[in-house]
């Protein structure tokens, strides 16, 4: 596939066209001398419905929003990441992101066994579990291996070495997490960054990054590469930036599970970060297995809410991928009772915070791409993406047209009295 193919289809052709003329409408009170206007940014989860996510920006790109802050889990981390090392925070990015993703054979990232991939590719295009029982017992010693043994079936390397390539190949040359950080302090700010309201300076150290993981070992939500330290130690600043999304991204059994070795202070207790951002009293692992993050928090929209600050200086934009609890579960079968089991450990502490703080659900756009397409189908043929990416485009479109920058201001402003 090719850029041309998403961007050419005539009704993407037409949301550009009113994406662009959405450019003199107020979505936040942080611009720069360009007139692009800031917000912060958090993505969901959801495997290769992440293609909706840059149809998403794509659109805020082309109405002029910037993205300051960025958070994400698991494809929503692959997004964040990108988007928040290939270039400075006053660019676009969105363009190159499809560029880099139409190119790509999305399969290829499935690199375990061929003949697991086959198999597991049958079930999720809808083969009957009998019709391929025989398979699995034929393949016992290679089924045991990569799920007793590995942990998974695919080793997620071919997926992490894209990512590597991506940023060493950008303008940003990103190879380390220090590059990444450095690149996103303020002196890397755009000239006349300022609160348009006040026309204070924006005097932020940096702009925000974070992805969600999910150590197993100690059981702790992480937030790389704030929590990076702890695992990494004084290595952490050498250490590629496709890591954390590696960790982010190991859908269970899916993936192998990301693994870090050798954690510094290994067998000793647990004490002061440790506890204070894990809230983890043990004994420090001599190595620490990770899952996607997504099992704790697939959309970690708290991430940026700020307790002092009532009324923000820029709104904090969510996207979601799956529908939002619009019909209770069928738990009357094995599959839908375990999945129903796991999808309400992957949106506990996500809806707790969404409970407390409603006003959010006015920065939240809802794509809901599950209703349709397979989150593991990684195969997708070329129309179907094609189509992903022109939902969240399209539902993109439909948020910034609604959304209401100064209404909402109003609402947290009255929730502080």
């Amino acid at each position: 596939m090719t850029y041309e193919d998403f961007t050419n289809q005539p009704d993407f052709q037409q949301m550009m066209r009113e994406a662009e003329g959405l450019k003199d409408k107020i979505f936040s009170d942080v611009i720069d001398d360009e007139g692009h206007q800031y917000v912060d940014l958090v993505q969901e989860g959801g495997g290769v419905l992440g293609i909706a996510l840059v149809g998403y920006t794509y659109i805020l790109e082309l109405a002029g929003i910037r993205f300051f802050h960025l958070a994400g889990t698991s494809a929503g981390a692959i997004n964040t990441l990108v988007l928040a090392g290939i270039d400075s925070i006053d660019k676009e990015k969105s363009k190159t992101v499809l560029d880099v993703l139409a190119q790509q054979d999305l399969f290829e990232f499935v690199d375990g066994d061929p003949v697991l991939k086959n198999i597991v590719q049958r079930i999720i295009d809808g083969t009957p579990f009998k019709r391929i029982l025989g398979k699995l017992a034929w393949n016992f010693r290679k089924v045991k291996q990569a799920l007793f043994i590995n942990l998974g079936l695919n080793p997620g390397k071919a997926f992490e070495e894209w990512i590597e390539k991506i940023l060493i190949e950008s303008p940003n040359k990103i190879t380390t997490i220090k590059d990444l950080l450095e690149k996103r302090s303020s002196k890397y700010f755009p000239p006349g960054l300022i609160n348009r309201r006040t026309g204070e300076k924006i005097t932020d150290e940096m702009a925000l990054i974070h992805i969600i993981a999910a150590d197993v070992t100690t059981q702790s939500k992480v937030l790389f590469p704030k929590m990076g330290h702890l695992y990494w130690g004084e290595k952490v600043n050498e250490i590629p930036p496709a890591k954390m999304v590696r960790a982010s991204m190991s859908v269970p059994f899916f993936f192998v599970p990301f693994e870090i070795k050798d954690i510094p202070n290994a067998g000793e207790p647990a004490t002061g970060e440790w506890i204070r951002l894990t809230n983890y009293f043990g004994p420090i692992p001599k190595k620490a297995k990770f899952v996607d993050g997504g099992m704790i928090s697939n959309f970690p929209i708290n991430v940026f809410h700020s307790k002092t600050r009532n009324i923000p200086r820029k709104p904090t934009f969510g996207v979601k991928l799956s529908a939002y609890r619009e019909m209770f579960a069928d738990v009357d079968d094995l599959g839908g009772f375990v999945g129903s089991i796991i999808s309400t450990m992957r949106h506990d502490a996500d809806n707790e915070f969404l409970l407390q703080n409603p006003d959010f659900r006015k920065l939240i756009c809802f794509i809901d791409a599950d209703k349709e397409f397979n989150w593991l189908n990684f195969k997708m043929d070329p129309e179907k993406k094609k189509k992903l990416f022109l939902l969240g485009a399209r539902k993109s479109l439909e948020f910034i047209k609604t959304f209401d920058w100064e209404a909402y201001k109003k609402i947290r402003e009255n929730s502080s009295n």
